[in-house]
């Protein structure tokens, strides 16, 4: 059994809220720049332009690439072989020291409806799962409002046609309009249980915009789902244009016989996550 330190789990859950708020993946960057010479609106352009120079200062001043530095999502594989004392008060001390002296705005409270802020953007949502080995591998997903109040799930039947599919997450995005600061990645869940659907959606978000789906049949829906995304015209941070998603990312799971439900994550511009191995 591999004794893994909690103060490295501190201190690399730390690392990983600051890093991911203030340098945004290689892949959404790329993504972004490609985006400029795809918009065919003046006023679209335009913004994809400001939001590039956005991300650029922010990691050039090493300063949040958003104002709303999002709730922690925390994904956490953990070895079988593999152990780590109080791991979910770690992650969250993690956190706690990340937000605080990362300067990172706290915006978490603590009761849903006596809305007092925690303080410290604690506690993170956790979560877990054991993999073989003796690894630990975190990636810390911090999810601003804008983007997460935009989501959706809806409970399918088995009947429901691919077309019905698309045209659900196709309108989803059309609904949100601006609201989640396109142009957005939309993660896609499909299957699982009411619950499973959201979490793959989520899980989704963390995978590269530069990777598919590697089944054909998730692949090509994936490709005609941002198609329809794109032909809503919503474009760059709601004024309208060609790029309103710049990739949609499914993750499928087993389901009950009677369900088919999906879950839409709605990510924004800048959809953030950094990761580790321990």
């Amino acid at each position: 059994m591999r004794e893994i330190d909690r103060k490295l789990v501190i201190e690399t859950v730390k690392e990983l809220c600051i890093e991911a708020n203030r340098i945004l993946p290689e892949d959404m960057k790329d993504c972004l720049r490609a985006a400029c010479g795809q918009e065919e609106s003046p006023l679209g352009r335009e913004v994809l332009g400001d939001i590039v120079r956005n991300f650029e200062v922010a990691e050039q001043k090493q300063i949040p690439v958003c104002q709303d530095t999002g709730m922690a999502v925390v994904f956490v594989r953990l070895g079988e072989d593999a152990h780590v004392k109080d791991l979910p008060g770690a992650v969250n001390e993690g956190v706690r020291r990340g937000y605080l002296d990362g300067l990172l705005r706290c915006s978490v409270v603590s009761d849903p409806l006596r809305r007092v802020n925690s303080g410290d953007n604690t506690p993170a949502v956790l979560h877990l799962e054991i993999i073989p080995g003796d690894r630990l591998e975190i990636t810390v997903a911090p999810k601003g409002a804008g983007s997460e109040n935009m989501s959706a799930i809806k409970m399918m039947t088995p009947a429901a046609s691919e077309e019905d599919i698309i045209n659900f997450v196709a309108h989803t995005v059309e609904t949100a309009g601006g609201t989640p600061c396109p142009p957005v990645v939309v993660g896609v869940g499909i299957g699982g249980n009411f619950e499973g659907s959201a979490l793959l959606a989520k899980k989704a978000l963390c995978r590269s915009t530069a990777v598919r789906n590697p089944d054909p049949l998730y692949r090509d829906l994936e490709e005609r789902m941002l198609e329809a995304v794109n032909r809503t015209g919503v474009g760059p941070q709601g004024f309208g244009g060609r790029v309103t998603a710049l990739a949609v990312n499914i993750e499928a799971g087993a389901t009950h016989i009677a369900c088919l439900p999906v879950a839409v994550n709605m990510g924004c511009h800048v959809t953030r996550h950094a990761h580790r191995v321990l």
